[in-house]
């Protein structure tokens, strides 16, 4: 099949690719409208720019650039800390709007998602085209900031569509009129083709998208595996990668990694924020009921400089203190007190799904069962109390700081305005502008 060969009909199938435009900074004028129209970056707890409007776009700001940067090139750019509670109410918000029109939505990420509105248009009595622009305008309006949109037959070429017209485009790509797009696109601006995939491409002579669109189905099954063969096809009109609308029940991996400022030299301080990752990377094992066989711990200088150590547990667990006793014994090989570091790390990964915990030969089984009880009464605990109301002593230095000092410390607005029997551990889930009306 090739894209000349494509059936004349606009949409065999129809899939929008809706996408926030500067998510996390809109919602912040979208809470805030003095700061409509200002060149406002979130990020300020971690001393970087994280997301960016358009306006701080348009005076030179990039995404990674340091809080001085920022200051020099834009004096007037508000800098504000991640309200990432705020943010995540309103991902809610948007997905339940497009829900509204269709229950066929993949939530992609915390600012956009899939849709898939194929047969709507008798119900909804609106053409395809008016469906996308119909579900645009109400999400501008009750979220109070634009949407970019694509409109085409699969979810490869919608993904390029919500891209083309940045911000607040909606882009209807026919099938027939795929190539066109794909023409003025470089090939590693693909969806799903990393810099090492494009330049391959690019060695094989084929820059553009369209040029691997055209490239023979023999050609792309001998150079590539199941997820760019995936791709080509989509390319070419088909629809292949479906929506996954179920939420996720597992990973392949997890990874729980902090920030901390100023950097420190002192060995338990830094032990203590490792401790504290593990511990937050067990709750998500627990919590999809997972274990880890393997893990890698790390550790960021000052200077940027990572080390890391990679361990292998006796059996896979989902314990926090038998992956901390396993960082204790290799924290030497990673730490060094000439060092100041910045960043604590760890990622666990050959995850097995856990119905019940296998011992190993020189195990106790009733020691496991004591364990699986005491996280079961742990969990229960900071459900009905809070986020870790009950954690292990080896993270207590890292939980009673504060993650940042200084300006970077500071805390968003939600953090500071509480409502009658909120705590910073247990909160309703409303967003912060509604706890201004309310207060």
């Amino acid at each position: 099949m090739s894209i000349n060969s494509l059936s004349i009909s606009k949409f065999p199938r129809a899939v929008l690719h809706i996408d926030g435009d500067a998510f996390f900074a809109s919602c912040e004028q979208s809470n805030k409208p003095h700061l409509q129209g200002k060149p406002v970056i979130t990020g300020k707890e971690r001393g970087i720019a994280a997301s960016l409007s358009y306006e701080a776009k348009a005076r030179g700001v990039k995404r990674g650039m340091s809080l001085r940067e920022i200051k020099r090139i834009c004096p007037e750019a508000v800098l504000l800390p991640s309200d990432y509670e705020t943010y995540s109410l309103l991902s809610k918000r948007f997905y339940e709007i497009v829900r509204r029109f269709t229950p066929e939505v993949e939530e992609y990420g915390v600012d956009e998602c899939f849709a898939d509105i194929t047969g709507l248009r008798r119900p909804l009595k609106m053409s395809y085209e008016k469906i996308a622009g119909e579900i645009k305008k109400v999400l501008d309006k009750e979220l109070g900031f634009t949407f970019s949109v694509g409109l085409s037959p699969n979810k490869s070429i919608a993904k390029i569509g919500s891209k083309w017209k940045k911000p607040s485009g909606l882009t209807v790509i026919p099938a027939r009129s795929i190539h066109v797009f794909l023409d003025k696109m470089a090939v590693e601006d693909i969806w799903g083709v990393g810099s090492n995939t494009g330049a391959f491409l690019n060695k094989c002579g084929v820059k553009t998208a369209l040029q691997f669109a055209f490239k023979r189905e023999e050609w792309v099954k001998k150079y590539f595996t199941k997820p760019h063969q995936q791709i080509w096809w989509e390319l070419n009109g088909k629809f292949v990668l479906e929506l996954e609308l179920k939420e996720k029940q597992s990973y392949a991996s997890v990874q729980k990694v902090k920030t901390f400022t100023p950097p420190s030299s002192d060995k338990e301080f830094v032990f203590s924020q490792l401790s504290k990752n593990i511990e937050n990377a067990c709750i998500k094992l627990r919590r999809y009921r997972q274990s880890a066989k393997e893990a890698v711990f790390f550790l960021k200088s000052r200077q940027f400089q990572t080390g890391a150590v990679k361990v292998e547990f006796s059996r896979a667990t989902s314990f926090s203190h038998e992956i901390i006793k396993k960082a204790e014994e290799v924290f030497s090989q990673l730490f060094d007190r000439s060092s100041q570091y910045r960043t604590a790390g760890v990622v666990l990964f050959n995850l097995k799904k856990c119905q019940s915990f296998q011992p190993s030969l020189f195990e106790d089984p009733l020691t496991i069962e004591k364990s699986i009880r005491l996280y079961q009464g742990i969990d229960h605990l900071n459900r009905k109390f809070g986020k870790y109301t009950v954690y292990w002593g080896t993270s207590f230095l890292a939980r009673s700081f504060s993650q940042h000092e200084g300006e970077r410390g500071a805390a968003p607005s939600r953090r500071k305005n509480l409502l009658p029997g909120e705590t910073a551990r247990k909160r309703l889930a409303i967003p912060m502008f509604f706890v201004e009306e309310i207060n």
